[in-house]
């Protein structure tokens, strides 16, 4: 393929995409879920709910949320009105406390309230794709995952290995250059990058590990990186 390094091979474009994982990986060693949990039930509640919302907001929020709804019952059989109070400065607290009560019926109704560690099981219930059920696998159940969200589809184009906009072939084509263990972390990693140095606009490039490993695919005017203690979680 043309990634912008010149004509590539296949075994070319492997072995710079594992050498940029190896450098995020030295680069970023505390790379994690940045949304607060202690259970499955609520990461999967906590990611469904950071749709179009930043990881520090809703786990502002959730302390509140989990020490009222300890189970998927509790999820279940909440008043509407009552949950939309405490969802309600996450935005779209309407259509979020819908989709968290028909998660926590679903879990009853056909997971006797657990929540099932399968990718197949995961994406039939309400509110959760493959991106939701990723990163539910990787980080509650150990079981490895790409989890392809907006930094990480941006990153992959952008270092040259897809071109493609659809998560699902971003998903196939990203994980055959990966041994299936590094999954999980490679998208910690991919997104810890894309949040603190690789910025959709003006991306870092000067302070950037990898930059002598990316074609820059994409990239308009870069900027200067600001101090990583003052860089957000978005």
């Amino acid at each position: 393929m043309d990634s912008g390094l010149g004509l590539e091979t296949r075994l070319a474009l492997v072995r710079r995409a594992r050498r940029i994982y190896r450098i995020l990986a030295e680069t970023y060693p505390d790379a994690r879920c940045e949304l607060d949990f202690t259970n499955p039930l609520e990461l999967l509640v906590a990611t469904v709910l950071s749709a179009q919302c930043t990881d520090k907001r809703v786990n502002l929020t959730t302390p509140e949320l989990f020490a009222r709804y300890p189970d998927a019952a509790a999820y279940a059989s909440a008043n509407p009105d009552d949950m939309e109070a405490v969802l309600h400065p996450l935005g779209f607290f309407r259509a979020k406390t819908r989709s968290v009560i028909g998660l926590g019926q679903a879990l009853v109704d056909r997971f006797d309230g657990q929540v099932p560690g399968r990718l197949e099981d995961l994406v039939t219930l309400p509110g959760v794709g493959r991106k939701t059920a990723n990163v539910v696998l990787g980080n509650a159940f150990d079981v490895p995952g790409i989890t392809v969200d907006t930094h990480f589809g941006r990153l992959s184009r952008r270092f040259g290995w897809t071109v493609s906009d659809d998560p699902g072939v971003i998903e196939t084509e990203v994980g055959s250059l990966f041994t299936r263990r590094d999954w999980t972390m490679l998208s910690h990693c991919i997104v810890w990058h894309g949040r603190r140095i690789c910025y959709a606009r003006k991306p870092a490039c000067a302070d950037c590990p990898v930059v002598a490993l990316c074609p820059r695919i994409g990239v308009g005017e870069t900027g200067p990186l600001r101090p990583f203690s003052t860089v957000p979680s978005v």
